[in-house]
């Protein structure tokens, strides 16, 4: 078995370990979500603070891990004799990305409970993690069913099984951690809000704190159980402190004083719903016993808020998360309560995890692989600035979007087999039942009516004597089931003089910016393709992380001839790649232009030529026509012709304008192809 990395031995990463031990003392926090650009020790963290969970008594043989002393009464391996049990560390369970839900929460054994009609269960993950870690990697890729499933059993404490009238229910407690890269993409607010607690973390940027991370790396790999071996003293004290701050917590007082800043700050901050109160007021609380006090103070208020606050006041998700400290400092001053007893002075005001007291306070800026802060780099070139653009571009400067609204919903003819989402049809393991099929490889949704169908006639021959029915194997059907998948929807963005003018431009970015939040509301990855000047370029590939291509376009600078041939062609060799990456989801091309095209030799006919590559390929297609004024050229609606496609103005993108938008896409697109 490989030796954890210390957890005491971390750099830095005052605000990560506090939430996480925090939660090691009150897992009724809600767990923890890491935030953080790659490279800054998430996992190492949350694998290091397994080895500091007390150890746990579970009754012997049990699959479920029940607790002697008060045994769960509906675990699927009970009741329980008394007595029996054994010990052993608490477990800390990994999550993969590719996980199945059978994987997540367990398998019934289908031709069993036919056959011979009992319930033969396989304890899933959420079983393995019962009083230990669950540890997601990651968890912005995980799919969206199954951080449903796994935040629905962290917040009931129980995980139900519910498959073709067999009903299976065992306890699910356990330490939720969650590890992401913003850049590969966002959680949905209403399940970023299922997260107790949120930290960010950076690399840090002090030459001192970089080496010394280096330095403990190095040893550790060198060595791994010397270097454990030279921290096991203070490994040792972090584990006797979170076993005396369990012990502590149910003494813990939460005063009418702390509870009013409480509430005062989440309506200060605007907060939806009452969940964030409720995890404030845990918070406070560990953090009381964390430092060894019974009382909480308006300190412990304090770091709760900045601990449990920043991801729920998004307001729109190309919102940073963040807090504004002055405002919260200023609230807890208003609502400071008279009730809160005087701090002891013989106790140390350290609210960092590695000193014998605190708990409140402020958490440090975070802080690098494993430690120190960072200041953010706007999206563009080197120190911020746009990309450069080539020689005699006629370059203006970037301006602002107009105001987002809602779109049409914009969507790919035909039925899909991508990745699940909620904008084109598809077939899915989540959705309306279709049909029936054989199944190819693990039974995961039965089609019962289908199964007993294709078993029924051979009853007989397989010698039937009692009321149960003779299944095998070959009688089993899996259903086929429609639902909604997720698309790669590419934009293309025509940045040309001709776009230039500035209130058009800014409309410009207020549709692609409306699309962008559409597309985040329906999961689909995104890229971003720009033409101006003399050619074109991937401002940014095809990626889950739709608020980076938002940060792209808002710097986008424009000016120049229209080289809409280039454009394309660009455009068709990003999914070109990008169909061998990820061949089963299925694009949509926006092309945002007013439908010139200039420079070069016969710029029309090229870009003619160009577009006609996607109508021959089956590509659905849509361009946004962005011509204004009163004469009109139709450029764009011929462009949409070659596409294949359908062209629609800004004004008609809106979702109030149009209602046969979706139907005269899909009707073009089909007569194309």
């Amino acid at each position: 078995m490989s030796t954890p990395y210390p957890f005491t031995a971390l750099v830095g990463q005052d605000s990560l370990r506090l939430a996480l031990l925090i939660n090691a003392v009150s897992p009724a926090v809600g767990g923890v979500l890491v935030r953080g650009e790659k490279g800054t020790a998430k996992s190492t963290a949350v694998r290091a603070l397994s080895a500091l969970m007390p150890q746990v008594d579970v009754v012997s043989e049990c699959r479920f891990s029940c607790d002697p002393g008060a045994p769960d009464p509906g675990c699927p391996d009970g009741p329980h004799e008394p007595g029996g049990f054994a010990t052993r560390p608490a477990r800390m369970v990994e999550l993969p990305v590719g996980a199945s839900e059978d994987r997540l929460v367990g398998a019934l054994d289908i031709e069993r409970a036919l056959s011979e009609g009992v319930k033969a269960f396989e304890p899933g993950l959420l079983a393995d993690a019962h009083r230990g870690i669950l540890y997601v990697d990651e968890v912005n890729l995980l799919h969206d069913h199954l951080v449903d499933l796994l935040l629905d059993a962290a917040a009931m404490g129980a995980s139900y099984v519910e498959r073709e009238g067999v009903s299976v229910r065992h306890a699910a407690r356990f330490l939720l951690v969650g590890t992401m890269n913003p850049e590969e993409g966002e959680l949905r607010p209403q399940l970023l809000d299922r997260f107790g607690l949120t930290v960010e973390v950076a690399a840090s940027r002090e030459p001192d704190q970089r080496v010394e991370v280096v330095k403990r790396r190095l040893a550790y790999d060198a060595d791994p159980a010397g270097f454990a071996a030279r921290w096991a003293d203070e490994e040792a004290d972090v584990r006797a402190r979170i076993a005396a701050a369990r012990e502590l917590l149910p003494s813990v007082r939460l005063g009418d004083g702390a509870l009013r800043q409480i509430a005062a700050t989440c309506a200060a901050f605007e907060v939806d719903g009452m969940r964030a109160d409720i995890v404030m007021a845990r918070t406070a609380t560990a953090l009381a016993a964390w430092a060894g006090r019974t009382d909480v103070l308006a300190e412990d208020v304090r770091q709760a808020a900045l601990l449990a606050l920043p991801h729920r006041r998004r307001r729109n998700p190309f919102d940073a998360p963040g807090l504004d400290e002055d405002k919260l400092d200023e609230t807890l001053e208003e609502f400071s309560g008279d009730d809160e007893p005087d701090p002891d002075p013989d106790s140390d005001p350290d609210p960092g995890p590695d000193g014998p007291g605190g708990g409140g306070g402020q958490p440090a800026p975070d802080e690098g692989p494993q430690g120190g802060d960072t200041e953010a780099q706007p999206e563009g070139g080197e120190g911020g600035q746009p990309q450069p653009q080539p020689a005699g571009a006629g370059e203006q400067s970037a301006v602002r979007a107009a105001e987002p609204f809602r779109t049409k919903v914009l969507s790919v003819p035909g039925l899909g087999e991508g990745a699940a989402g909620r904008r084109s049809r598809a077939r899915t393991e989540h959705g309306r039942t279709t049909g029936a099929r054989r199944p190819k490889g693990a039974l995961t949704k039965l089609h019962l009516a289908a199964t007993v169908q294709a078993a029924a006639p051979h009853q007989r021959a397989r010698g039937r004597s009692g009321p149960g029915l003779v299944v095998r194997r070959d009688d089993l059907r899996q259903a086929t089931r429609e639902g909604r998948e997720g698309n790669l929807v590419l934009f293309v963005v025509d940045a040309s003089g001709s776009m230039a003018a500035r209130q058009r431009m800014s409309a410009v970015k207020g549709a692609v910016l409306s699309l962008l939040l559409d597309a985040y509301q329906r999961r689909d990855k995104v890229g971003l393709v720009t033409f101006r000047g003399s050619d074109a370029d991937v401002a940014l590939p095809p990626t889950s992380s739709v608020d980076a291509a938002a940060a792209r376009l808002e710097s986008l600078p424009t000016g120049g001839r229209t080289p809409l041939a280039a454009g394309l062609l660009r455009a068709h060799d990003v999914l070109r790649v990008e169909r061998l990456r990820d061949p089963a989801r299925r694009p949509l091309v926006v092309v945002v232009t007013d439908g010139r095209a200039t420079g070069g030799p016969e710029p029309v006919a090229l870009a003619g030529r160009a577009a006609r590559l996607f109508a021959a390929e089956g590509v659905a297609s849509v361009v946004v026509d962005c011509e204004s004024g009163p004469v009109r050229l139709g450029l764009a609606g011929q462009l949409a012709g070659e596409l294949g496609g359908t062209a629609v103005t800004l004004d008609e993108l809106r979702a109030d304008s149009i209602a046969g938008l979706v139907r005269d896409v899909q009707g073009t697109t089909r007569r194309a192809a």
